[in-house]
C-alpha cells in the first residue's frame, strides 16, 4: 500500500482509506466483532487512514471504531467530524464544535484525533462556517485535541469559497470524482493544490451505486445516474471484473488526491477493496464505460441549503 502526502500537513496516508460509516449500520447491520476484525484486517494490510463521524449510526460508528482501535491507536491516522448529528440535525456553532470534540474523543477512546472536520457544511450558513466554525476548529487544534482541521461537503463551490476565505489543512469531497462524475477537478482540485491543502476523495463507488451491494433506500441519485451505474456494472462483469474494484482503481489514479475513502465493515470488504490495487485499467474499458454513461455523466443532486448549491436546479 503506497503512502501519499496529505497536503502540507506532513502526514502520509494510505492510498485507500477506511471509511467507517458502515460501522454505524448505515448500509446494513454489522456486529462489533465483525467491525473489529475489519479494522484489524485493514491495519494489517497497510491502511492507516480511518475516517468517521458522530453522524454515522448516530455515534455508533465512532464507538465501534474506538473499541476496535484499542491497542492500535498509534498505528493509524484518525479523523472524525462535527456539525452533523442526524439527517436533519446540524449545529456549526463554536460552542457545539467545542463540545463535539470532547464527546468524540470519549467515544473513540483517545485523547486526540489527527484530523477534525466540519461535516457537510452545505447544511450550514456560509458566513457562520467562515467566522465561527473554522476559528473554533483552529482553537481545538491549538489545544492539542486535533492535530489538523478540515471541511467536508458535497457542494464544491462552497468548499472553494471557504478555502479562499479561511484556509484549512484538508478538504473532503464526496461523489464528485469517480467513474460517473468528474467535476471535482473543475472547481476544487486546482484551489486545493495551489494552497497545499490535503485533498480527500470519498465515495469512489458513488455511495454504493458502482458496487454489487444493495442500494440503500436513502440514496439520493436520480434514475439517470442509477441506470448509468447499472450499465457500468454490466460492462465490468462482462469482462470478468469486479465493478467496485474498477471504480476504486480509477480513483486511485488521481495525481493529487491523498487518500480515497471506501466504506468497509467486514474482512471480506477490506480484502475486496484492496484488490483494486491490482486491477489494471485497460483504456478500451474506460472508453466503453465513457460511452455507456451517457446522460448519467456529471449529474448532481440537491444537498444542503439552496443558497449553497453548485448549480441552479
Amino acid at each position: 500500500m503506497g503512502l501519499r502526502p496529505l497536503g502540507a500537513t506532513g502526514l502520509r496516508v494510505s492510498a485507500i482509506g477506511f471509511g467507517a460509516s458502515p460501522l454505524g449500520n448505515e448500509f446494513g447491520h454489522v456486529s462489533q466483532d465483525e467491525s473489529t476484525r475489519a479494522v484489524h484486517q485493514a491495519i494489517d494490510s497497510g491502511i492507516n487512514f480511518f475516517d468517521v463521524s458522530p453522524y454515522y449510526g448516530r455515534t455508533l460508528a465512532e464507538s465501534r471504531l474506538g473499541i476496535a482501535l484499542q491497542g492500535k491507536r498509534d498505528k493509524v491516522i484518525l479523523a472524525t467530524k462535527c456539525g452533523r448529528y442526524d439527517t436533519d440535525r446540524f449545529d456549526f456553532s463554536a460552542e457545539r464544535v467545542r463540545s463535539s470534540i470532547d464527546e468524540s474523543l470519549q467515544r473513540l477512546r483517545t485523547d486526540y484525533v489527527d484530523l477534525f472536520q466540519a461535516h457537510d457544511i452545505e447544511f450550514g450558513n456560509e458566513r457562520q462556517i467562515e467566522e465561527e466554525t473554522v476559528p473554533a476548529l483552529r482553537e481545538i487544534q491549538r489545544s492539542g485535541q486535533a492535530r489538523f482541521i478540515g471541511i467536508t461537503s458535497y457542494q464544491l463551490g462552497l468548499l472553494v469559497r471557504i478555502l479562499q476565505a479561511r484556509p484549512v489543512d484538508t478538504v473532503l469531497s464526496y461523489c464528485r470524482f469517480n467513474l460517473l462524475v468528474r467535476d471535482m477537478d473543475n472547481l476544487l482540485t486546482p484551489v486545493a493544490k495551489e494552497k497545499g491543502i490535503g485533498l480527500i476523495n470519498a465515495s469512489p463507488l458513488h455511495m454504493g451505486l458502482l458496487s454489487e451491494s444493495e442500494i440503500p433506500a436513502w440514496h439520493p441519485a436520480p434514475r439517470s445516474v442509477r441506470d448509468a451505474a447499472a450499465r457500468v456494472r454490466r460492462i465490468c462483469r462482462d469482462r470478468g471484473l469486479n465493478p467496485g474494484q474498477v471504480g476504486i482503481s480509477y480513483c486511485l489514479q488521481h495525481p493529487y488526491v491523498a487518500t480515497t475513502l471506501v466504506g468497509m465493515a467486514s474482512v471480506e470488504q477490506v480484502r475486496t477493496n484492496l484488490g483494486a490495487l491490482d486491477v489494471p485499467l485497460d483504456p478500451s474499458l474506460i472508453d466503453e464505460i465513457e460511452a455507456a454513461i451517457g446522460p448519467g455523466r456529471n449529474v448532481v443532486w440537491a444537498s444542503g441549503l439552496p443558497e449553497n448549491a453548485d448549480y441552479a436546479s
